[in-house]
């Protein structure tokens, strides 16, 4: 999609704007639309006591981290709070690409976002995300880095504005003060170096990775990347397969299946995000390991290795992020919990692209089936007695991609599929998580570039004990976008339309909320709450 991409690039970065879109949308985007929205839920808020604390506040224009400290409040809770909420508040205006940047507070990420692309008079969002399970980590006196990279010059003028506080909510009855599970007692971050020392009484070990393929090459596009002998502009030996893995002192300890974000130049047409945002784009959510089968053997008081690796990435290709925190529970009864690994079977990585060479009349294509299964047990003896645990994760990815000579229509339709289940003597949490993508871009007559596209994120989670189910819930967003404009013209003569929709849905048995946004031009048009 290289082609296209230069393209974009060009119109996401000389494209300006201007006043609000009124409520009848116009016939065309014009200087100025809606400012960036999401129809994934907010985050609900206990009704306690709050306090607030501004961790961050910065003018990004450069490479260079915004650099502080952090105090946590000495009041509600002090330490023992019910919920912790960050909030990024953005605005940036002029011209700009997108970009990726992150929130660190003692070593630890706590947030991995990318920013939406502005309009000439300007465009403010804001971000809401969970940080509860951090609460050890804010619980003191931290040091702050925050970065998003950006670039500044004679055309990029777009300098990005952000404000990031904490909101911390006294323990209490209220709101959804009901949680699953206790925050972690310690979070370890593993840093730039693959050495880990767990406390000795660690009981629950889960590792998670803020896992992004970005940077404006190839690997920012990774699910279109074809194998050498395919005649297209981004290559990788393996073919579009990428699978993010941990390792405990050279085994496998869990593999996963990185979310296909697509960041809000993508695809080869800015016009399609100015309002609404792929999923995930705005809030970067970790990929979770469950460790908690070699808690024995970490428990030794001696370092170990841990390391995180992207399978399929060319070899000294940049373009991976791969941030990782280590969050652990311990045992209060006990100083040393004791354990073994009982049980590794790591199956063989299967990847198969094969490709059918294209004619003047037939498009290119590679057709790409890849699977993955892994199964760890193991058990620690705490205070409470023996756990067993048992984590088993099945990954397969399936896609079509075809394209014609000089890649001027390139389309992709695929689907990623990530079933993980964790049994802890007899009660099992299974989540099956399913990705998919269906685009098209074309460059067709007069340059006029069209992209249709369809992005799906689903997972369903269902609990059971000793075999009965106890709980069910399914997350759903879903987006869809159309956008055409004239490329390599000046910006006024574009005559860019688009529309876009998203549908973000939470059922099950623990209550609902389905919303529907829907734009035209850059105007919101749609916003429905059907629960």
């Amino acid at each position: 999609m290289s082609m296209l991409v230069g393209v974009t690039l060009a119109a996401s970065t000389l494209f300006s704007a201007g006043p609000a879109a009124a409520d009848t949308p116009p016939p065309e985007f014009g200087t100025d639309w809606h400012d960036p929205i999401t129809a994934a839920p907010p985050v609900t808020k206990p009704q306690t006591k709050s306090c607030e604390v501004t961790v961050a506040e910065a003018r990004f224009k450069d490479f260079t981290p915004y650099e502080g400290t952090y105090s946590p409040p000495r009041k509600c809770g002090a330490g023992d709070w019910g919920k912790v909420v960050l909030r990024l508040d953005g605005k940036v205006k002029g011209r700009q690409y997108d970009r990726l940047g992150y929130l660190r507070i003692g070593g630890v990420e706590v947030f991995r976002t990318s920013t939406p692309q502005p309009s000439a008079d300007g465009i403010t969002w804001s971000v809401e995300k969970d940080v509860t399970r951090y609460r050890e980590t804010l619980g003191r006196d931290q040091q702050v880095e925050m970065l998003i990279g950006n670039v500044v010059n004679e055309t990029y003028t777009g300098i990005i504005d952000v404000k990031a506080t904490l909101t911390f909510y006294a323990a209490g009855k209220g709101g959804d003060g009901k949680r699953e599970q206790a925050p972690p007692d310690r979070v370890l971050p593993l840093g730039d170096g693959t050495t880990l020392t767990t406390p000795r009484n660690s009981e629950r070990i889960v590792a998670e990775v803020y896992a992004t393929g970005s940077g404006g090459g190839c690997e920012e596009y990774w699910y279109l990347t074809v194998p050498d002998a395919a005649p297209y502009s981004c290559k990788a030996q393996d073919g579009p397969y990428r699978e993010v893995q941990v390792t405990v002192d050279g085994r496998l300890a869990g593999i996963a299946t990185p979310f296909p974000t697509v960041w809000t130049g993508g695809w080869s047409n800015p016009f399609l995000w100015y309002v609404i945002p792929g999923p995930r784009a705005f809030d970067i959510k970790p990929i979770e390991y469950d460790l908690t089968p070699f808690a024995g053997l970490l428990n030794d008081g001696r370092p170990h290795q841990v390391e995180v690796s992207v399978a399929g990435r060319p070899e000294a290709t940049a373009g991976w992020h791969t941030p990782t925190n280590i969050l652990v529970w311990q045992d209060e009864g006990r100083a040393h919990v004791t354990g073994g690994l009982t049980g590794h079977k790591a199956g063989e990585l299967a990847n198969k692209a094969d490709y059918t060479p294209g004619s003047p009349d037939r498009q290119h294509r590679l057709d790409t089936r890849s699977s993955h299964r892994l199964s760890v047990s193991g058990y620690v003896d705490t205070s409470h007695g023996r756990v067993k645990t048992t984590v088993t994760r099945a990954l397969a990815n399936t896609s079509v991609h075809r394209w014609t000579e000089g890649e001027s229509t390139d389309a992709l339709t695929s689907t990623w599929s990530d079933r993980e289940t964790v049994t802890t003597n007899g009660r099992a949490v299974r989540i099956d998580r399913t990705y998919t993508m269906d685009g098209t871009t074309t460059l067709g007559a007069g340059d006029r570039l069209r992209t249709e596209i369809d992005l799906g994120d689903r997972a369903e989670t269902v609990r059971t004990d000793h075999g009965r189910r106890t709980a069910r819930t399914v997350t759903d967003d879903r987006y869809e976008g159309d956008a055409t404009y004239t490329a390599n013209v000046p910006r006024e003569d574009r005559h860019a339309v688009g529309t876009s929709r998203e549908r973000y849905r939470v059922y099950g048995d623990g209550g609902c909320y389905d919303r529907t946004l829907g734009t035209e031009q850059g105007a919101l048009t749609v916003d429905r709450l059907r629960c």
